[in-house]
């Protein structure tokens, strides 16, 4: 009388219905959209940026590498620069190693001090 039999038990719970799908998938929805928003765009808008700032280099700017490198462009192929770095000393690097355009006299106010 105190025992209810297994049939009994397992037809009781009618209740519980399974989430939707929506539901089911909106959080990993929104994480998504948080990370396309933190991290791809920015970095996807630095690139083009990079890019950009690279293709304009010409003759004469003062650069600066990404191995810490600076020196003015003497002269500007399709993939590489020739870039002095002292008097009379130059060196070859590829584009994309340029990390930054800096501005005219730079170079020449590190080699006063």
């Amino acid at each position: 009388m105190f025992f209810i039999s297994d049939a009994m038990a397992e037809v009781a719970p009618t209740a519980a219905q399974q989430p939707s799908l929506i539901a089911t998938f909106l959080p990993l929805i929104l994480i998504f959209g948080v990370m396309y928003f933190l991290l791809i765009r920015p970095q996807v808008k630095r690139q083009k940026e990079l890019k950009k700032l690279v293709s304009s280099i010409e003759k004469g700017d003062e650069i600066i590498t990404n191995g810490g490198v600076l020196g003015r462009v003497i002269k500007v192929t399709e993939a590489f620069l020739v870039i002095e770095v002292s008097d009379g000393v130059s060196i070859v690097v590829q584009r994309n190693a340029v990390a930054t355009v800096m501005p005219k006299g730079t170079l020449k106010d590190t080699r006063e001090g």
